[in-house]
């Protein structure tokens, strides 16, 4: 019985890991948009978001299916809830990969500010390895990686503040501030897909540690709230 239960809670967790592999690609692909402002690229990662939800809604049921017959108790719940929890980030991510898609869709026919737009692809790239490495920090159950997470968030939000600083020079252009509005959103949009990737982390030291607590100072010890 332990070992058909093993089974499938590892193929809970391959599931979560492949869609993850998916919404990497996504991120990727909205990098590739923005630094080339390839429309038809664009329309691919929009068209690509149908997987990730199939994928989202499969993994879900299989969760509700596991916990009904196994009524899985500690580390195994821990594990099951924690995977429901991360399945639910990348699906967030990917809905904001579709929206920087359609963002940079609709400014296609503005004139770029090349600063901006490398300050976007800059966070893309940040966020990319933030997600990448809230993956890996699940499968290895690594504390250290995850709690790591809240460092390169820091970087995450300093480029999004910069992008709004400079996009706040263009007020007397007004075809440059309806285009700097729009990226204002894009890098808003990368800013959660770091605090997803963050979550992620959040959830991998719940899973090591049985506590649950969010990453607000990485230079510290978690503690719960409360």
């Amino acid at each position: 019985m332990r070992v058909e239960f093993q089974a499938e809670l590892d193929a809970l967790e391959a599931g979560f890991q492949e869609t993850g592999e998916i919404v990497l690609r996504s991120i990727r692909g909205v990098i590739d948009a923005l630094r080339t402002q390839d429309v038809e690229l664009c329309d691919e990662v929009i068209a690509f978001d149908d997987e990730i939800d199939d994928r989202y809604h499969a993994l879900e049921k299989q969760i509700e299916l596991v916990l009904a017959r196994q009524t899985p108790v500690a580390g195994d719940l821990r594990l099951v809830l924690a995977l429901l929890h991360c399945g639910l980030h990348v699906e967030r991510i990917g809905d904001q990969c579709v929206t920087i898609a359609k963002l940079t869709k609709l400014s296609s026919h503005l004139d770029t500010r090349q600063i901006v737009i490398e300050g976007l692809v800059d966070m893309g790239e940040r966020c990319a390895e933030m997600v990448k490495a809230s993956l890996t920090a699940f499968a290895n159950r690594d504390l250290g990686q995850a709690r790591g997470l809240h460092g390169l968030d820091d970087l995450v939000d300093r480029a999004n503040r910069q992008v709004f600083e400079e996009v706040l020079g263009y007020v007397n252009d007004a075809e440059a501030l309806e285009w700097g509005m729009r990226q204002i959103t894009v890098a808003r949009c990368f800013e959660r897909i770091g605090d997803n990737a963050v979550d992620i982390g959040e959830q991998t030291a719940f899973v090591v540690t049985g506590e649950f607590a969010e990453f607000t100072d990485a230079s510290h010890d978690v503690r719960p709230p409360g």
